[in-house]
This record gives structure tokens, C-alpha cells and sequence, in this order.
């Protein structure tokens, strides 16, 4: 007896597969890409068709990992394209971020940064808005949830305010997101619910 599966049911289950692979990229490889997001080179040899193969001596910030396990997660890496090599002038390679890497690299950076919060306050608030179309939901709600883990408080919806200068952080979330035509910031010297913002922030 056969049992004929709809199309649609197969495609949902491919999706859902392909999705759980995009997700799971082990320690190794994050770190790889984070090094690279950092602008530290590290030079190849080889082929994707066999492997690439780490080439000559290993920086301070690349020995955190074995040159066996880099090569391991450097291959997986190419495999999902996330991670390219260009071809020097003296035949070697040098591994770099492919755009699709970037972007992840981008998201595995944001769950180590933190405001830091100066001796005195300048006693200037940063506002931020944010008009995102529809069609672009997943932006909308991705800047929501991440100005929101930063610890920003939001006066409205899509309005975000904070005390402290946060402009590399924000333009690190304006890159992550491609959502620069959509979000304004302004500086303001005076807000009608101070004291209430004030012990939101627990600055008195």
C-alpha cells in the first residue's frame, strides 16, 4: 500500500530542515567568523574541491584554536557559504567573510556587547525611531528585541530612548538589520517624563 505525500508538505519539511542546518554552526566556527568580522587574516592553501589547508604561522588570536579544528570549520564554512577565498598574488589564499558570513558573524558579535555606561552623565538623552514597512516585519521586530536587549526603553512603539552615547552600537544594529533609510536618532536635552526615565535607567 502507498501513500501519496502532497508537494507542499514535502517543501514545508525541506524548509524546515534547511533552516535547523542554517542554525547549527558549533563554537569553532563562530569564532572563526568572529575573527574575521575583526579584520584578522588567516592564509590558505588547497581547494574547495579537496580542502583548504591553514597555511604558515597562526596569530595570538588564531591559536585559540588548533590549525585541525580550523581547517575543519573553515571547510564547513566554505561548504555553506559563509565564508570565501581570494587568491594572492604569490598563489596563496586568504580566507575572508562572504556576505551571508558577515551578517552571522554580525549576530554572533551583538550577544557580547554591552553600553558602557560613563562616569558622569551628559545629561543628553538619545532618542531613536525606527518607520519600517511591512513587507519588512522581520527588521521591525529584529530592532525592537535587539534595542530592547541592550536595555533601551521604548517611550512607543518603534520609539527608543537611552542616556548614555550608544551611536557605534546602534549603527552596529543599523548594519546587522540594512536599516538605514529607516532609522532616525536625535540628541534632546530635555524629555517631560525625566525622573520617570531616570529610575528606568536607576540613575538616581
Amino acid at each position: 500500500m502507498s501513500m501519496s505525500i502532497p508537494k507542499s508538505t514535502v517543501q514545508n519539511v525541506r524548509n524546515r530542515l534547511s533552516r535547523h542546518k542554517e542554525r547549527r554552526v558549533g563554537t569553532t566556527k563562530k569564532k572563526v567568523l568572529l575573527l574575521l568580522l575583526g579584520g584578522l587574516a588567516l592564509g590558505l592553501s588547497g581547494s574547495p574541491r579537496t580542502s583548504w589547508r591553514v597555511i604558515g604561522a597562526m596569530t595570538k588570536e588564531w591559536r585559540e584554536l588548533t590549525k585541525q579544528a580550523a581547517e575543519r570549520a573553515i571547510n564547513s564554512l566554505y561548504a555553506s557559504k559563509l565564508v570565501d577565498a581570494r587568491e594572492n598574488s604569490d598563489g596563496t589564499l586568504t580566507l575572508v567573510l562572504a556576505e551571508k558570513g558577515r551578517k552571522r558573524a554580525l549576530t554572533y558579535d551583538f550577544s557580547r556587547m554591552k553600553v558602557k555606561k560613563p562616569a558622569r552623565w551628559d545629561e543628553l538623552w538619545r532618542l531613536f525611531t525606527f518607520d519600517v514597512p511591512i513587507p519588512k516585519k522581520e527588521v521591525r521586530d529584529g530592532l525592537r528585541e535587539r534595542f530592547l536587549a541592550l536595555g533601551f526603553c521604548e517611550l512607543q512603539q518603534s520609539v527608543f530612548i537611552y542616556p548614555y552615547d550608544c551611536s557605534a552600537e546602534v549603527e552596529y544594529l543599523v548594519e546587522l538589520y540594512d536599516a538605514r533609510k529607516y532609522v532616525r536618532s536625535f540628541l534632546v536635552s530635555k524629555v517631560d517624563n525625566e525622573l520617570h526615565l531616570k529610575k528606568f535607567f536607576r540613575m538616581e
